[in-house]
């Protein structure tokens, strides 16, 4: 029943978008459509917004793009799916989502990986973050670019945790990713995957104990109302992916093309900005409302999960990992040249 449910929402969603289309087509003016899963107050949402306008400058009025926030069009993987049919033109997916089509991906989910926010942007915008953003071609999809999504720290309902040893025995909530499982899993919590629009019932009925995530999903979900321990540990970085259709790309024009590429490069920048400040909006309300916001002693926690970037050894992801580990050791040596 569930998968029947599931799979009529699926084909409600393609409908809607074709009889989209077909409407569309009545016009001289080139639509593209992007769908995403989070509020329309959100910073990826508002980059969205900008890049909207930013095609229509750039195509001087020839192409528009219809946005669906809020999970209008499913989930993110159904996103990517009809993306992947051409139904679609552009989604934002988080790299985790990705990792079943690009397993370099999983590299995003090795705990403490970056050593600082220049280090992270320097890898997404060199030679790796241009490698995965290609990488996806063959699965009818390429990457446009990176749009900040922080980083990820816990948040309870019942305890606060300071340490690792506070996750034993609490179920805490996951994306949809073995390496999220493996992560909390390791550090002593019990990893329970659960979608993202059911996690404020969870956390309120005790399904689960806590939860991961950055500030901004934090206090937009209202998360916090019924969480109100928030250690900022920081574990992963984990970046939201902005994904075309390779379909659809192919139909558009080299003009066309290179009007969404400087739209969605204008977008990426403004996000940056828009990022910043709603994470510290998003402290400063959680704060307000009650909640204990805490700098975790992060040695700990480097220490307890050590092991999953070891298990990546003399693998495709470990030599990834170990570009990412030359680049900032690169960066620190130009730095003291200076």
């Amino acid at each position: 029943m569930v998968k029947r449910k599931k799979l009529s929402a699926m084909v409600l969603a393609i409908v809607a978008v074709f009889i989209l289309n077909a409407c569309a087509e009545q016009s001289d003016v080139k639509v593209l459509r992007i769908a995403h899963g989070l509020d329309v107050n959100h910073p990826v949402h508002e980059a969205m917004v900008y890049m909207q306008k930013r095609l229509q400058f750039y195509s001087n009025g020839n192409m528009d793009l219809l946005i669906y926030p809020s999970g209008q069009l499913g989930s993110e993987r159904e996103n990517l799916e009809l993306l992947q049919i051409g139904s679609l033109s552009m989604t934002k997916v988080s790299a985790s989502s990705l990792e079943a089509f690009v397993p370099e991906m999983k590299m995003f989910s090795v705990p403490y990986l970056f050593s600082s926010p220049a280090h992270f942007w320097n890898v997404l915008q060199g030679d790796i973050g241009k490698e995965l953003l290609n990488a996806g071609v063959p699965y009818y999809f390429m990457g446009l670019g990176y749009y900040d999504a922080g980083s990820r720290s816990f948040y309870t309902t019942k305890k606060p945790v300071y340490q690792p040893d506070d996750l034993e025995g609490m179920k805490i909530r996951v994306m949809n990713s073995q390496s999220a499982v493996n992560m909390v899993n390791t550090m002593g919590g019990s990893a329970t995957p659960v979608s993202w629009g059911e996690l404020y019932t969870a956390l309120q009925q005790g399904v689960v104990d806590g939860a991961e995530n950055n500030p901004p999903s934090f206090y937009l979900s209202k998360h916090y109302e019924v969480a109100k321990y928030y250690l900022l540990d920081e574990h992963t970085s984990i970046p939201d992916v902005l994904v075309f259709s390779t379909n659809v790309w192919d139909q558009l024009s080299n003009t066309e093309q290179a009007w969404v590429r400087k739209a969605a490069a204008d977008s990426v920048e403004k996000q940056k900005v828009l990022w910043q400040a709603s994470t510290e909006l998003a402290l400063s309300e959680v704060k307000k409302a009650g909640v204990e916001v805490v700098k975790a002693d992060k040695s700990q926690f480097v220490s307890k999960t050590a092991s999953l970037r070891e298990q990546y050894q003399d693998t495709k992801i470990g030599l990834l990992i170990d570009r990412v580990v030359a680049e900032d050791a690169s960066a620190s040596d130009t730095k003291g040249d200076e």
